[in-house]
């Protein structure tokens, strides 16, 4: 586990990839700003593909003459290139490692890589990705549909609470997931450019499939932001409110 350090200015987030058939062991370190919880990247990279006009989201808030790269893509250009060689079933072991506490899991590749995907697209600075940012600060690897459900509607439900607990000029507090619903909208869009991205570089779909895992979860859980979170339900039967 990764000694905590409250000093620092940043926190770090360690990806640690064993393919199995290959033997191949891959580490990655994500350094995220405590503060403004944006990522930190190490390497400067700048492949082709992350040229902000390659590809470009169709929602796409930037122009290529302030920001000449795309911030999701520059930040994933590291990971995948590493795996755009693999296929997305290759069986590997993940171990993530954090200040709190460390995870561990046998999986497909492509389910280690929806994992690392998630934290750095949702802390590369894309304003329509920014919402997610809380929950990069407290990551969960591996997480599943429902966790994801859960943890994001309870992050964006809080965020509200808390800025219009601060409003003191409005007495009328407004809660709602409605807006979620469009930022995850958003969200398919970015993925779609993503997709757009990788298709252009990846030799084998592991890569690909990451982001399509990524786009199914924004999926169901727009549909269940839409059906007023009736699969939660059952946790708050008979609970005091």
């Amino acid at each position: 586990m990764i000694e905590r350090e409250r000093e620092l200015d940043t926190f770090i987030i360690r990806y640690i990839f064993h393919i199995l058939d290959s033997n191949k062991k891959t580490e990655y370190s994500i350094n995220i700003d405590r503060k403004t919880v944006v990522l930190q990247p190490e390497n400067d990279s700048k492949p082709a593909w992350a040229k902000l006009e390659d590809h470009q989201c169709e929602n796409c808030p930037f122009n290529k003459k302030e920001q000449p790269l795309c911030p999701i893509a520059k930040n994933l250009a590291d990971v995948t290139d590493c795996f755009k060689d693999e296929f997305s079933y290759a069986p590997v072991k993940v171990v993530v490692e954090t200040e709190e506490r460390s995870y561990f899991r046998n999986a497909s590749l492509q389910e280690g890589l929806f994992s690392i995907f998630g934290i750095i697209m949702a802390t590369s600075g894309c304003p329509h990705l920014d919402f997610l940012k809380p929950m990069g600060r407290y990551h969960l690897p591996f997480s599943t549909v429902d966790e994801t459900l859960f943890r994001s509607t309870a992050s964006f439900l809080l965020g509200q609470y808390i800025f219009n607990e601060k409003d003191t000029k409005d007495d009328k507090k407004r809660y709602g997931l409605k807006p979620l619903f469009a930022h995850y909208a958003e969200v398919s869009k970015v993925n779609r450019g993503i997709i757009a991205r990788i298709n252009s570089i990846a030799n084998k779909d592991a890569d690909k499939n990451a982001i399509v895992i990524l786009e199914n979860f924004a999926q169901i859980i727009s549909m269940e932001i839409n059906s007023n979170l009736e699969s939660l339900e059952y946790l708050f039967v008979n609970h005091d409110t």
